[in-house]
């Protein structure tokens, strides 16, 4: 039977098995904007700068903000951008309230899985708040 120390000689096998930091990057055309909503806004670290980009710290892993992207004055269709940048807090209707408090419109809903707040950015990408009290973040997955 193998051990864990036979584990750690083992050869890669997945790209997960070499991976070191998961990130977006988001591509802008308003990214002055862009940029200050995620930092001054939400309140996400720098990270780094660079010309032409931000990377702020998300969790574990990272979001750069880039140039280069496309910009609606409302919220993009999912056909046109099918992401959305999530997270996931304790309690939505209270962090729909900091949104709100900065002029951040909040669509909060409720669903069978849970609750949700969308919310988007200056260049109409969506931004999702999500409950934390499912199975996965609760350590109680079957």
């Amino acid at each position: 039977m193998p051990s864990e120390i036979d584990a750690k000689f083992d050869p890669p096998s997945r790209l997960s098995d070499v991976v070191e930091c998961h990130g977006l990057i988001l591509f802008t055309e308003r990214y002055d904007e862009c940029v200050a909503f995620y930092r001054d806004r939400l309140g996400l670290p720098l990270w780094y700068e660079k010309d032409g980009l931000t990377c702020l710290r998300f969790g574990a892993g990272y979001l750069m903000i880039e140039t280069g992207g496309v910009a609606r004055d409302a919220r993009k269709p999912i056909a046109e951008n099918p992401t959305a940048i999530r997270f996931n807090v304790p309690d939505v209707a209270e962090a729909a309230r900091l949104l709100e408090a900065q002029g951040i419109a909040v669509d909060v809903r409720v669903h069978s899985w849970g609750t949700t707040g969308a919310f988007t950015d200056p260049d109409g990408n969506v931004c999702s708040l999500k409950n934390a009290d499912d199975p996965f973040f609760t350590g109680h997955a079957g």
